[in-house]
Order: C-alpha cells, then structure tokens, then sequence
C-alpha cells in the first residue's frame, strides 16, 4: 500500500517505521524539522516507567513497550535510552506517588522504599524533613528524543520512505484518501495516518470536543555546583508527590536538568500560539518544587521550552477511523514511552483496515 503519515513526531515515526518494515511505501510529512522542538517529541528527553496506578493498565503495557523499543534500537544499530530506574516522593497520604506504589504492588514489579533520611543521604538534593518515603524502580530512566527521530529519519530514508520536512498540511478528504498541502500541492494514498499531535483539532476541528489542547512549559536548571555529581547519578524522579504532579529528569542524552508540573498548563484552542516563554516562567515553575528540593535558591534557571499536548478527559490515547484516515492522537503528557509499540500497533491497524483492536489497546483496556 501507499501510505501518507502526517506528523514526525514519536507516534508519525514510529508508524512510518513499523509500515516500511512491513512492506509498504511511506511518505511521511512533517510541517517543521525532524526531530521538531516545538512538537511535544521534540525536547531532549522523556521519561520511561512501569509505575502507573492500581488497576490503570498501562503499566503491564509497558513490557511491550520496551520490547518495541529494543527493535528500534537493533533497527538503528544505537540505543538511546538511559537505564538509570525511576523514582518516586510521597508527601501525602492517597497522593499520586503513592498510587503509583500501589500500582508496583499489584502488579508485583520491584521497587525499593526508603525513608526520609535514607533517601536524602543518598541524594543530597533533597530536604529529608519535607516527604513521608521515596520508592526507587529499576524499569525505568530517560528516552533521548532527538537522538530517536534523527535516528529514525535517517533510517526511513536509507529504507526508501519519503521524509518530508517544511511542509505543512492545509487540508485531508478522508473518503478519497488525499491530502492538500499549504501550498496547493494534493498526494493521494490508499490509507492515510494521522499523527499530528496538538495540531490534529486543525485538520478535524470536529475533535475538540474529544481533545483538548494545552500550552505548557518546562525548564531547564543549572543546579549548584556540589549537587551537580548527586544528580548526575540520580534517577528519573517520576514524581515529586504532593498535589505537584511535578517529575524532574537528570543531566541524560545532551540534555541538562529538566523540570516540569503538571498544574503548569493553560489551554490553548491553538498549537502554534503563544508559544515564547512568559516573563519569569522557569521561576514559577520551580517554585513548584520547593518542598521536596533543597537549596532551591541556589537553582539557576537556563532556559525554558513550552509545549503543546492534546488530553482526553482521561489522559488516555484515543483512535479514529475517518475514511481512509486513521487519526492517532491525545499523548496526554505520558505517550512517548509508548512510542515504538504504538507505531506497531498501527501499522497492524492499517493492514487490518479496523481501529477498534488499536483504540481497545491504546486503552489499555483489560485483555
């Protein structure tokens, strides 16, 4: 088959990378650069975790997750992901890190719990009088996110797929199967995959009322100086507990000390707006982390990246079939780790010509 996928990020990628290696002709379209830094796979890194709630379902996932990935990894001859494990904060009862650590529990997978002062000897950063334990998972670290898109770019085009950068999409006709471009252009191809991320409600408004889109930012910290060695060996801090939802990744893959909350979003009806950071916005997001992180006046604040996701009401994926189009969307801030599997999973849905395996999966819906 031909097939025309629409966005270069993690989930356009990995699609285009799952169809080529089953045979079919690809073109895939990327309205900036590939990897894209205002795209939400654009930044340096992101976080890859078993820890999910009890009885959530992406957690059992995640085992074919890393099993997608080792294929990439073999496919680009490179590995770009950070073993370094994860961990977690409790600060109070019922919070989201200690649901997480219910999740571990369910589903028997290994975390070590340690106490206030324990984890704070170890990891100096932190304020021991200021959470209740820490847990540290070994399924877990940082996935390098530019060094996956250059990787699988170059793969695509060595593997005869057609990547396309620059080029923006104006329009889809779903029945015929075509795509017009900003500039008039029209392609045409048996099925079309739909990957555009925080840009898919402009090619079918008709979806905000299933996604909606947020502007957000992270930033990235020059820590003091005899801190930098402690989180230079650190792990993925998942999250920081509290009401924070609130993650912090170490120095990994060419990028620095990133921070990032969840209560650090506004929507936004449009990707493309409002996109230069706001005045003192990496102070106002780091003072998010104060408690558990010490000495956080010593912080120094080296840039800050906004972003745009899309959500659905329950930060789940979601899928649709329009016509020939199968649109993939709502990362919901936790779909990157999932990236190559989604692209397998897709691809096997295009073959198929059916979605509702695919969304009964991305669901993570119970076997």
């Amino acid at each position: 088959m031909d097939v025309i996928v629409v966005g270069g990020g993690i989930a356009g990628l990995s699609s285009a990378w799952a169809l080529v290696k089953r045979g079919h002709r690809v073109t895939l379209l990327e309205q900036g650069t590939v990897p894209n830094p205002l795209g939400a796979s654009g930044d340096h890194h992101r976080i890859i975790r078993r820890a999910y709630g009890r009885g959530n379902g992406y957690g059992r996932l995640i085992t074919e997750a890393y099993d997608a990935w080792d294929e990439v990894w073999a496919d680009l001859e490179a590995v770009h992901h950070d073993h370094r494990g994860f961990m977690c904060l409790s600060r109070e009862p019922g919070d989201e890190a200690e649901d997480y650590r219910e999740g571990l529990e369910e589903g028997g997978w290994p975390f070590d719990l340690l106490g206030p002062e324990e984890a704070a000897a170890r990891w100096p950063f932190l304020e021991p009088g200021t959470f209740r334990y820490a847990f540290v998972s070994p399924e877990g670290g940082a996935l390098h996110c530019r060094r996956i898109a250059a990787g699988l770019a170059v793969w695509l085009q060595r593997r005869g797929a057609i990547v396309r950068e620059g080029v923006r999409v104006a329009a889809l006709d779903a029945e015929r199967g075509e795509v017009i471009l900003a500039d008039g252009e029209r392609l045409r191809a048996d099925r079309i995959v739909v990957a555009a991320g925080a840009w898919v409600t402009k090619l079918f408004p008709d979806l905000a009322g299933r996604l909606t889109t947020y502007r957000t930012a992270l930033a990235y910290l020059d820590p003091p100086a005899d801190l930098g060695p402690a989180w230079g060996a650190a792990p993925v801090i998942l999250d920081v507990g509290g009401g924070t939802d609130g993650y912090i990744i170490p120095p990994t893959g060419g990028g620095g000390l990133k921070v990032g909350t969840g209560l650090h979003k506004v929507a936004s009806a449009d990707a493309d707006a409002n996109r230069s950071p706001w005045p003192d916005e990496g102070r106002a997001i780091l003072r998010h982390f104060a408690p558990p992180l010490a000495r956080l006046d010593e912080y120094h604040v080296q840039s800050v990246v906004t972003c745009a996701y899309t959500f659905t009401a329950d930060e789940r994926f979601t899928a649709v079939e329009r016509g020939r189009c199968l649109i993939v969307s709502s990362c919901s801030g936790h779909g990157y780790k999932f990236g190559a599997a989604v692209g397998r999973r897709v691809a096997e849905a295009v073959e198929t010509g059916g979605h509702e395996g695919l969304l009964a999966w991305l669901e993570a819906r119970a076997a």
